[in-house]
């Protein structure tokens, strides 16, 4: 008689661990810092659209490190807990606590439940009123949960990167001087760099995917910092300024003045509120033939929206 196979709990335990942190230290690292207006998000990303940053709700922002296909369909179940929840009840009661504790449960089911775990770390942002009220939690492949003050650094080079940002990081920077903290940590150890090998004395823009949870914003806080907006915060020098509308260059002819009897929503773009034409075309009187003996007006069946041919 065969004997069944036995492996004790704490040896299984072992064994995921050591395969899910395999797998999260290949991948490069991510950066959540806080500054003075704030959430920083900064990753090491040559990818423009394999996205390792995103949001999550009005306030809430998303990171992660490891395996792209799994991080990604937890940050979908995230945006699609924050809408039931927002919907359901009120937008102020999606906070990243709820977000981070039921990622916590999914994470540590999956740990516990399933033969393979999850290879990712991930870090769920809540930006405050104040910089006091900001929110930063790591989440690890286990289900694990951390409450972090300042900043949280994931990915294969996490320790040496935390200590870097130790030794140059301190509380209230601005968006630049944070920005350069962070990229000058993650820097020290790209192989994308000359201090390893590389070919660039520090990561340029092109690998590196930005953002930040602005409190200044109204709403939704979460915007990308792309293009020459980064490459102007990485060499201190200010923004280009947007180009002039076209509206206000004069290129656009004024809209020409609707006959009397326009359908709705066919009057003066320019002004919202005279959807059925202008003031100066809506201020001619519409005379009929048995009206004025002119002919210079719709009938009136014609002004009552009756022509739904044309």
């Amino acid at each position: 008689m065969t004997m069944p196979y036995y492996a004790s709990a704490e040896q299984v335990m072992r064994d995921r661990s050591e395969y899910a942190r395999k797998g999260i230290s290949r991948g490069r690292s991510v950066a959540v810092l806080t500054y003075d207006d704030g959430v920083l998000f900064i990753a090491e990303n040559p990818s423009s659209t394999l996205h390792k940053v995103g949001e999550i709700y009005d306030r809430i922002g998303f990171a992660a490190v490891g395996r792209y296909s799994e991080f990604e369909s937890l940050r979908v179940a995230g945006v699609r807990l924050a809408d039931v929840r927002g919907y359901s009840y009120n937008r102020r009661d999606v906070t990243g606590r709820i977000v981070a504790n039921a990622y916590a449960q999914t994470l540590g089911a999956i740990f516990t439940e399933q033969m393979k775990p999850y290879e990712v770390e991930l870090c769920v942002a809540e930006v405050g009123d104040t910089a006091d009220s900001d929110q930063l939690y790591r989440l690890t492949f286990d289900g694990s949960v951390v409450d972090e003050p300042d900043f949280v650094v994931m990915g294969g080079q996490a320790e040496a990167v935390t200590a870097n940002l130790r030794q140059h990081f301190t509380a209230g920077l601005g968006l630049a001087e944070a920005l350069r903290v962070g990229v000058q940590a993650l820097s020290a150890v790209s192989p994308a760099t000359s201090a390893n090998g590389g070919g660039h004395d520090q990561l340029p823009a092109e690998q590196l995917e930005v953002a930040v949870l602005d409190r200044r914003r109204p709403k939704r806080t979460f915007r990308r910092v792309t293009g020459a907006a980064l490459r102007a915060l990485l060499s201190n020098e200010p923004a280009p300024e947007p180009a002039a509308p076209a509206e206000a260059a004069g290129h656009l002819h004024a809209p020409s003045a609707p006959a009397p009897g326009t359908p709705a929503g066919l009057g003066d773009p320019a002004a919202v509120d005279t959807a059925g034409g202008t003031e100066q075309a809506s201020a001619q009187p519409a005379t009929t033939d048995g009206v004025g003996g002119g002919t210079d007006g719709p009938a009136p069946d014609e002004a009552s929206g009756d022509t739904t041919g044309q």
